[in-house]
């Protein structure tokens, strides 16, 4: 059943994880492939047999799989367990054997996080609004008040949009320097008064000035592969009405 699965992994997670792409799901129509998103307007018992071929390509049972309420916050919580209702945030942390933490995502980062010495996990969201407002330090800070030390964290950044397709416009840039004066350097000239950010590089940045002892990004750019990856910005550019969410988990 799982030949049909795509996952993305790193070598510098040495537990259970994987990217998922949106291959093998059971979705149709524009959400074609594996849509884990329960905000979606897809089929709610389709988006439920998708979750479940995550997390039985993930070794677990469905109730093992913990997602949050995303909101673009910069919010970071511990789990022991399953959730009976979602809370609103944008990052989780364990070191409970046998949960699944998943991040939804259609271009913002999904940010997976790994203490092997500490056996200390984190999954983050973190789209433009959160890397600013520090979901990824958040997320850093929670794991150290399980045990985890920030020196032996790896943290990946999976597929996420990459700087050539996310144009911006100048009070975008604005914020950012409110922020940082250095942060220019993440951005490139587009076409007139718009501007193209480099989201992943952003928050490699973020995630090495808070000292993990590992970063990087496994350099997939959701925009430009339609046949692997949900976009948010690319359904937007074609008016659908709608759009799937990738999955991204990581279990002790």
């Amino acid at each position: 059943m799982h030949t049909m699965l795509e996952i993305i992994t790193s070598d510098a997670l040495a537990c259970r994880h994987g990217f998922f792409t949106r291959k093998g799901g059971a979705s149709s129509g524009i959400f074609a492939g594996l849509n884990c998103g329960t905000g979606s307007s897809d089929q709610t018992e389709v988006v439920a047999i998708n979750r479940a071929r995550v997390t039985d390509a993930m070794g677990v049972t469905p109730d093992a799989l913990v997602t949050v309420h995303q909101v673009h916050s910069a919010k970071a919580i511990p789990v022991t367990g399953p959730l009976t209702i979602r809370p609103e945030a944008d990052a989780m942390v364990t070191a409970t054997p046998g949960v699944l933490l998943g991040v939804l995502t259609a271009d913002c980062q999904p940010v997976l996080f790994h203490d092997p010495d500490a056996q200390v996990i984190g999954a983050a969201h973190a789209g433009w609004r959160g890397a600013v407002d520090g979901v990824l330090e958040a997320t850093l800070d929670a794991m150290e008040t399980l045990g985890a030390k920030r020196n032996r964290i790896s943290a990946v950044i999976g597929p996420t949009i990459s700087q050539a397709a996310y144009e911006v416009g100048p009070e975008f840039l604005d914020r950012f320097r409110a922020e940082d004066d250095d942060a220019t350097r993440f951005f490139a000239n587009g076409k007139g008064d718009r501007m193209l950010f480099d989201l992943p590089a952003y928050g490699l940045h973020r995630l090495r000035a808070a000292g993990v002892g590992h970063a990087e990004w496994t350099g997939h750019c959701t925009y430009r592969d339609p046949d692997r990856f949900y976009s948010f910005r690319r359904t937007t550019h074609a008016a659908e009405a709608d759009y799937g969410r990738l999955i991204s988990t990581i279990r002790l």
